[in-house]
């Protein structure tokens, strides 16, 4: 028996006043998969990430969540239109989001950076929150930090508590924006590392990256995002090796380039 997708977009568009930045965007994410967005720079795919969860609103096409539609409940487009905050929240529980920047409150603990979430989002006993994060945070290898300060902490680790908040609300699916782009290189791998271990788990992921090797490493599934649209969609090793398209091919020449640099250098980049 096929399955729902946790995730389905329909033919999502979205415009910034008269400037198209998503135009026809069709894509399923079933459970078990881990899905990337690459692309250049403004080629949309944060905004989709976004759309993703309705923290930016679609103003064409319908987004999914196991079935229920996200943010509205016809197809219509204004405003009033709108599923209600209290909707829409609950449709999309499943997902979860890890954020470029970290967004940490800097006057609380570790700790109590995982818990808000779920005490003030989800009304959960302080008792049974803490219990939650304190596990979210050992999954991540930062249980040792739970009562240091965000301050306190290199970008990395920060990271990693962002990645436990999302963990604590046990999600069925975690919609990742760039998680190492605001990291020195050296944190860079233990973010992966992290990511790498959820995925051996089974954990269902949407990821935006600029990491290719990671990408080409960890994905499922490859989505080549340019000009606001999907103009490519594969395997990994499709679309590394068998690209279709001279935009793919021209993306990703200075990341093969590097690569070959690399492998005379005696170094793996892959």
């Amino acid at each position: 028996m096929h399955s729902q997708p946790i995730l389905e977009l329909r033919h999502v568009g979205k415009s910034f006043l008269d400037h198209k930045v998503l135009t026809d965007i069709n894509l399923t994410v079933n459970q078990g998969e881990i899905v990337t967005l690459i692309g250049p720079s403004g080629s949309g795919k944060t905004t989709a990430l976004r759309c993703m969860n309705f923290l930016e609103a679609y103003d064409e096409g319908e987004v999914y969540i196991k079935g229920q539609m996200l943010g509205y409940s016809s197809p219509a487009r204004g405003l009033k239109d709108r599923d209600s905050a209290a909707l829409i929240a609950k449709v999309r529980q499943p997902l979860a989001m890890v954020f470029q920047q970290f967004n940490l409150w800097p006057h609380m603990t570790v700790l109590e950076n995982v818990c808000a979430a779920l005490i003030l989002g989800q009304k959960m006993p302080k008792e049974l929150a803490r219990e939650k994060a304190s596990k979210a945070l050992a999954q991540v290898g930062m249980e040792k930090k739970a009562l240091s300060r965000p301050a306190q902490l290199s970008g990395g680790q920060q990271q990693r508590v962002g990645i436990a908040r999302a963990l604590a609300l046990e999600p069925e699916l975690m919609l990742l924006d760039e998680p190492t782009s605001a990291l020195d290189p050296e944190r860079v791998e233990e973010v992966e590392e992290v990511i790498q271990s959820l995925a051996n788990e089974g954990m269902t992921m949407v990821m935006v990256t600029h990491e290719m090797s990671f990408a080409a490493k960890i994905s499922s599934r490859i989505v080549f995002m340019a000009d606001g649209g999907i103009i490519e969609s594969g395997s990994p090793h499709m679309l590394f090796h068998q690209p279709k398209t001279e935009r793919l091919k021209n993306f990703l020449a200075p990341w093969f380039k590097r690569s070959r640099i690399f492998a005379e250098q005696g170094v793996s980049d892959v």
